[in-house]
C-alpha cells in the first residue's frame, strides 16, 4: 500500500497539468466564434473552415502516435516544454496570417502541438496521477473549450478583432511553455499512480528500455486503442446529432435542444468533477465498468420511441457516464499491457480516438442522410456494447498473456 506522500503529486506540477489540458481546449472554443469574421477578412467561403480542421487532424494523429513512442528518448519535460512552444507560435500565425494557406499550415503545425501534449501528458498522468487528478485533468479540457469563445466573444465585442483572440492566447501558450522549461527535471521524477486507491491494483514497475515491436505484436495495445476510439465516436456523435433528433423527431423546440444540448456537454464535465471522488472510494476498475454501463444504458434511452425528456435524460446519462471512461481508460493502461510499454500504448490510443472521433460520427451522419435520425440511438447503443467488449477483450488478452519485457 502506497504512502499518502507517494500519492501527492507536486502541486507546480498538478497545476501546470490542469493549465495545459485547459490550453488544449481554447483554440477549438475560439474557432467557432472567430470564424465568420475570419471567413470575411480572408474572404474566403465558410466550408474552407473543414481544410483547417481537416490539416489540424493530421497533425493531431502524427504527433500523439509519435509523442508516445519518443517519450522515453526526449523526456516529458521537453516534450511539453517544446510542444507547448509549438502551439504557440502556430497561435500567433493564426493571428498574422494574411491568407487562408498560411492558416492551414499553422493549423498543421497547432495540431502536432497539441497532439504531443494530449499524449505527453496522459501518459505523465496514468504514472505519477491517482483517479481524482486524473478525472479533472480531463475536466480541464472541457473548461477550456467554455472559456475559447469567451475569449474571442469578448474581443470582437470591444472591437479589437478575431487576431487580437488568437494573440491573447498565443501568449499565454508561450509562457506556459517556459514554466513547462523551468520545471524540466520535476516532471521527470515520475512516480506511480496511487496504488491504494484500488485495492485490487498492480503496483506499477520502473519503466525500462523495450523494443518497439514488443509493442505492437501486444493484441490488449490494440484492443485499448480500438477502445478509445469507439469510446470518442460516442462522445462526440452524441453531442453532434442531438440537436437534430430531439427537434426532427422527438419534437423539441431550437431553443429547448439547444439548452438540452449543453446540458449533455455539462453533464459530462460535472461526471469528472464528481466521479474523480468516487473512483478513489469504489476503485478505478468498478467505476470505469459502472460507466461504460451506463452509457449503454443511456444510450438505450435515447432509441426508445417516447417523448423528448425521455431522449434528454438518456443524453445526460451517456454524458454522465462518459465522463469518467477517457481518463479511466488512461489510467489504467500499464495494467492491460504493462508499464513498460504504457507510454508507446498512450500515445496510440490518443491517436485512435481522434481518429474514431472524426470518423465514425461522419460515417454516422452519412446513414442519418440516407434515413433519418431515428438511427442514432441504436447506433449508439451498438457503439457502447462494442466498446464494452473491446474493453473486456483488451483486459482478458492481458490477462491470458503475460506482458514480455523486452
Amino acid at each position: 500500500m502506497s504512502t499518502p506522500s507517494r500519492r501527492r503529486t507536486g502541486l507546480a506540477v498538478l497545476v501546470l497539468a490542469y493549465l495545459a489540458f485547459i490550453s488544449l481546449g481554447l483554440p477549438d472554443g475560439l474557432l467557432g466564434v472567430g470564424w465568420p469574421s475570419i471567413s470575411a477578412a480572408l474572404t474566403v467561403p465558410t466550408e474552407a473552415v473543414g481544410l483547417l480542421l481537416t490539416s489540424g487532424t493530421v497533425g493531431y494523429l502524427v504527433s500523439s502516435v509519435v509523442a508516445g513512442f519518443s517519450i522515453a528518448r526526449v523526456g516529458v519535460g521537453w516534450l511539453l516544454a517544446g510542444s507547448t512552444a509549438l502551439a504557440s507560435l502556430a497561435l500567433a500565425g493564426y493571428a498574422g496570417a494574411p491568407e487562408l494557406p498560411i492558416m492551414i499550415g499553422c493549423a498543421l503545425l497547432l495540431g502536432l502541438g497539441s497532439g504531443a501534449i494530449d499524449a505527453g501528458l496522459n501518459a505523465y498522468a496514468a504514472g505519477a496521477f491517482g483517479p481524482r487528478q486524473m478525472n479533472w485533468l480531463h475536466a480541464c479540457f472541457g473548461l477550456g473549450v467554455a472559456i475559447g469563445p469567451l475569449v474571442m466573444t469578448t474581443v470582437l465585442g470591444v472591437g479589437l478583432g478575431w487576431r487580437w483572440g488568437y494573440g491573447i492566447v498565443a501568449a499565454a501558450q508561450a509562457g506556459l511553455a517556459l514554466a513547462f522549461v523551468l520545471t524540466v527535471r520535476t516532471w521527470e521524477r515520475r512516480r506511480p499512480a496511487a496504488d491504494a486507491d484500488d485495492p485490487n491494483r498492480e503496483p506499477a514497475t520502473p519503466a525500462g528500455p523495450v523494443r518497439i515491436g514488443a509493442t505492437l505484436v501486444l493484441p490488449a495495445v490494440w484492443f485499448g486503442a480500438l477502445t478509445f476510439a469507439v469510446y470518442v465516436a460516442i462522445e462526440v456523435a452524441a453531442g453532434l446529432w442531438a440537436f437534430l433528433l430531439l427537434t426532427e423527431d422527438r419534437g423539441i423546440s431550437a431553443t429547448v435542444a439547444g439548452l438540452c444540448v449543453s446540458l449533455y456537454w455539462g453533464s459530462l464535465f460535472l461526471g469528472r468533477v464528481v466521479q474523480g471522488f468516487v473512483a478513489e472510494r469504489l476503485g478505478t476498475r468498478t467505476v470505469l465498468l459502472g460507466s461504460m454501463y451506463a452509457m449503454a444504458l443511456g444510450s438505450a434511452l435515447v432509441a426508445v420511441p417516447g417523448p423528448g425528456w425521455l431522449a434528454v435524460s438518456g443524453l445526460a446519462v451517456v454524458g454522465f457516464g462518459a465522463a469518467a471512461v477517457f481518463p479511466l481508460l488512461t489510467l489504467t493502461t500499464a495494467e492491460r499491457v504493462g508499464q513498460q510499454h504504457a507510454d508507446r500504448t498512450i500515445g496510440l490510443q490518443i491517436g485512435a480516438s481522434g481518429l474514431g472521433g472524426a470518423i465514425i460520427p461522419g460515417a454516422l451522419g452519412v446513414l442519418i442522410g440516407r434515413t433519418s435520425v431515428e438511427v442514432l440511438g441504436p447506433a449508439l447503443v451498438l457503439l457502447s456494447l462494442a466498446m464494452i467488449g473491446l474493453y473486456w477483450a483488451s483486459s482478458r488478452r492481458a490477462a491470458r498473456h503475460p506482458v514480455p519485457a523486452g
